[in-house]
């Protein structure tokens, strides 16, 4: 079933009337609002909605038409939700894509026609790297960098083994790329579960091979609904104490209020690393938690940051053209310059258009009421580049 919202039915301001210059700025957003990964969907629903209600659902003098599509966690379907955008609702821009595979299969269809695509999320190593293109850009990272922080850390602590898991798929596989792109030690052994609507959220037997294999540490990314599902075998199996747990897109703001409430400590103290934390000491990021908390009732995650900030940069590029979106050189060059106060800080593209920012260790713990949550521990990398620009020949 179609999820259709359109945002604001007042007529585009005269300033903009004329044939250069559109009635509406139309944004089409893609993501899984159905399927347990639905979780994450909300939580990036509720950011972009906040964000249109703190810009007034105007960029300059324009109103915002908002299609929200739902993928159904399905490459095929999100690809059909892409086209329908593409085709029938002649969007301006194309954003969202929570998964890999989904934004793969679906790129070609917003690029070919000559629209604007931002990911909030996915960043697989092909858009970044040979299948770059002009018109893509992301507000999120390209998938290897965060686990390559991860390993950077590892390092510096003196970790000398790790087991590794993941699901099967393409982030899962450029997120187990980049840990051991940068991991020094030995990788004691790996398992590649199964993804997609009937993922495998069973995992007693991989720990129990983890937990035989003698590594120092356990190395893990397990998005969505399958996050708290390992977290609680992983207690259950009494590892912490044994087997260190150090994770990417695992622990988040989605999965610690679950966690909390079924009182599994033992991901107190563990460790991430992100672009982005809701300590982070901007204005941007300080209004933006604020008000989701206060709207909400918990902390927003890593997923509606890049969410909020999607709808900054199209804001940024839609008034640095003054409303003028046929120019489709003038606004892949504002987009490009990044111009907003994004939550994460100030950061810049690459040629692929990956950001160039920072990379921060994270460390699950309590607030000051007892909430858990994660702050910042240090900075691994600063301005950080993915490692397939170099591939890209823009």
């Amino acid at each position: 079933m179609i999820k259709h919202a359109k945002i604001s039915v007042m007529a585009a301001a005269l300033a903009f009337v004329g044939a250069a210059h559109a009635d509406s700025v139309k944004i089409g957003f893609v993501s899984t609002l159905t399927t347990p990964a639905s979780v994450i969907g909300q939580d990036i629903q509720n950011s972009v909605e906040l964000a249109l209600e703190h810009i007034g659902n105007k960029m300059g003098n324009l109103d915002v038409e908002l299609f929200m599509e739902d993928d159904g966690f399905k490459p095929d379907v999100g690809k059909q939700k892409t086209d329908k955008l593409v085709k029938q609702n002649d969007v301006d821009f194309v954003a969202g894509y929570i998964w890999s595979h989904v934004l793969l299969a679906s790129m070609n269809s917003v690029l070919d026609a000559d629209k604007f695509l931002i990911s909030a999320n996915a960043g697989p190593s092909q858009i970044a790297g040979k299948r770059c293109h002009k018109n893509f850009f992301s507000t999120s990272w390209q998938n290897d960098q965060t686990p390559m922080a991860l390993g950077e850390h590892l390092n510096k602590i003196g970790v000398k083994s790790i087991y590794i898991m993941a699901p099967n798929y393409a982030a899962g596989k450029d997120m187990v790329a980049g840990v051991e792109s940068t991991f020094k030690g030995d990788v004691k052994g790996k398992d590649m579960t199964k993804w997609g609507a009937d993922a495998q959220l069973d995992f007693s037997a991989e720990l129990a091979k983890a937990k035989a294999s003698g590594a120092e540490a356990i190395f893990v990314f397990y998005p969505g609904k399958a996050g708290p599902a390992f977290i609680k075998q992983y207690q259950q199996a009494g590892l912490q104490s044994v087997l260190p747990l150090y994770s990417v897109f695992t622990v988040d703001a989605i999965a610690l209020p679950r966690l909390q409430k079924a009182n599994l400590e033992g991901v107190l103290g563990s460790k991430n690393t992100q672009t982005w934390s809701p300590d982070l000491d901007n204005a941007a990021n300080k209004k933006f938690v604020s008000a989701y908390m206060a709207k909400h009732g918990g902390y927003p995650s890593f997923y509606g940051a890049q969410a909020y900030d999607s709808i900054m940069l199209i804001k940024s590029a839609v008034e640095a053209v003054n409303g003028d979106l046929s120019n489709k050189d003038a606004v892949r060059n504002a987009l490009r310059a990044a111009n907003y106060d994004s939550v994460r800080g100030r950061y810049t593209y690459g040629n692929n258009g990956m950001p160039i920012q920072n990379f921060y260790l994270r460390e699950v713990t309590k607030d000051s009421e007892g909430r858990w949550t994660t702050k910042v521990v240090e900075t691994v990398y600063t301005n950080h580049q993915d490692r397939y620009a170099k591939d890209c020949s823009l």
